[in-house]
């Protein structure tokens, strides 16, 4: 089946990385900013460089990762469940890649996305609730800039809807109720839900999602 060439190589796909050693290997601005990326999903973050920035050695200095302070080696790659090539080197970062995928080591290599087995979209986040933006790597810029747009946007009542549909679907699964996903979308788009969730009456707003949800199943069709 021959390949058609518009369509992006990326398979979209979130990554559990908590407890992880997720592997940086570069000591500045920019490992800097990957580093911080991963500590805020829980990842085991390790960075290795001969230098680094003020900013890594006082979160090294916080034990909120492990710095070790030579030139990247192979062996810096055992147990690591993902690696980013954040130097200013190209030869560190190509040796970085190859060595990985010899490893079965996911390795994404900043700056360029053909040398990598991952990119990372620019994103925005509310609780568990996370919207990713991707040009499959031509112009992060502009997916910097349309993350923006959708953020401005982007009501923080979602964390809350978030945390009580969760809710809501493991209680009716206990009970032995299935919902559509039809239902699920019209409940979901009920503005009431929204305006207490921005008042704070969560409790209030389970209880509708929880009693429409039953009163759909029970008429349907």
């Amino acid at each position: 089946m021959k390949r058609d060439e518009r369509v992006s190589p990326y398979y979209p796909i979130s990554l559990n990385i908590q407890g992880r050693k997720c592997l940086v290997v570069g000591g500045g601005q920019v490992a800097l900013r990957k580093a911080k990326a991963l500590l805020e999903h829980d990842a085991n973050v390790e960075v290795v460089s001969p230098i680094f920035c003020p900013e890594l050695n006082q979160l090294a200095t916080d034990r909120a990762i492990r710095v070790i302070q030579r030139d990247y080696k192979s062996e810096d790659l055992q147990q690591a469940f993902i690696a980013i090539a954040a130097t200013d080197d190209v030869k560190t970062n190509e040796r970085v890649a190859s060595e990985a995928r010899r490893r079965g080591v996911l390795v994404n290599v900043v700056d360029d996305p053909k040398n990598s087995d991952f990119i990372v979209p620019s994103y925005l986040k509310r609780g568990d609730v996370i919207v990713a933006v991707s040009t499959s790597g031509r112009s992060p810029a502009l997916a910097r800039k349309i993350r923006s747009e959708l953020e401005r946007n982007f009501k923080a009542e979602y964390e809350h809807l978030a945390v009580i549909a969760d809710e809501v679907r493991s209680k009716l699964k206990q009970q032995g109720i299935t919902v559509s996903s039809d239902a699920w979308q019209e409940v979901l788009s009920l503005n009431s839900l929204m305006e207490l969730l921005s008042q704070g009456k969560n409790r209030e707003a389970k209880e509708i999602m929880l009693t429409r949800l039953k009163t759909l199943e029970q008429n349907k069709p």
